[in-house]
């Protein structure tokens, strides 16, 4: 299965907004968006005027880069996310951040969603008692998300940990630092996503 090898910091100065990619590194001042602002390539500084199939496109990569998918894996996100009951860009979001990646992440477990990706395929967590491999399990209400017992002294881990104070952990979730695990307490609503995405111009996309 093919997967993005290059520069994550090119993918954040294509979509001109910092996706946090590289987790500690894009508070600091080595972070590549702060340093270079603009569109990577030679062509990087120019102005671009963008169709309206350009824009939804745009918007689509952003998210779809944000979380790390392919696009294989985004549209069976939004075929999941077009059957269920409601509005359909904001069941997307709420199965993005459902996925078991992106929780760990959101606990504080892994400094960005690619590293928390890397620590469930290789299995140091576990979702009620049970070992799970599996980044895009969507996790459930009430469900318990631990660091298994011999990954604890995992610097990766633990310091992750340590910088997760700095983003903060969502409402809908809920840390206990000292025994490595979050509680799945409610599923994230729109207003809790607070990242800029316009999920209706990716349902217009794929509309057409």
């Amino acid at each position: 299965m093919g997967r993005y090898i290059g520069s994550v910091c090119r993918l954040c100065r294509r979509e001109n907004l910092k996706m946090f990619l590289k987790g500690d590194r894009c508070y600091s001042d080595r972070c590549a968006f702060d340093r270079r602002g603009y569109a990577p390539g030679q062509h990087g500084q120019r102005r671009r005027k963008f169709s309206d199939y350009g824009i939804q496109l745009r918007e689509k990569q952003k998210v779809k880069r944000m979380y790390g998918l392919l696009e294989g894996q985004f549209r069976g996100s939004f075929s999941k996310a077009e059957r269920a009951r409601g509005i359909t860009g904001t069941n997307l979001l709420i199965f993005l951040e459902r996925r078991l990646d992106n929780v760990a992440y959101r606990l504080g477990f892994a400094n960005s969603r690619a590293q928390a990706r890397q620590l469930v395929r290789h299995k140091h967590f576990v979702v009620n008692g049970k070992k799970m491999n599996i980044p895009s399990y969507l996790v459930k209400v009430g469900d318990l998300i631990e660091v298994r017992e011999k990954s604890r002294k995992l610097a990766v881990i633990s310091d992750a940990m340590d910088a997760v104070v700095r983003r903060g952990i969502p409402a809908w979730l809920e840390l206990s630092k000292e025994q490595f695990r979050g509680t799945v307490k409610a599923y994230p609503t729109r207003e809790e996503l607070t990242m800029p995405i316009q999920e209706q111009l990716i349902v217009e996309l794929y509309s057409k």
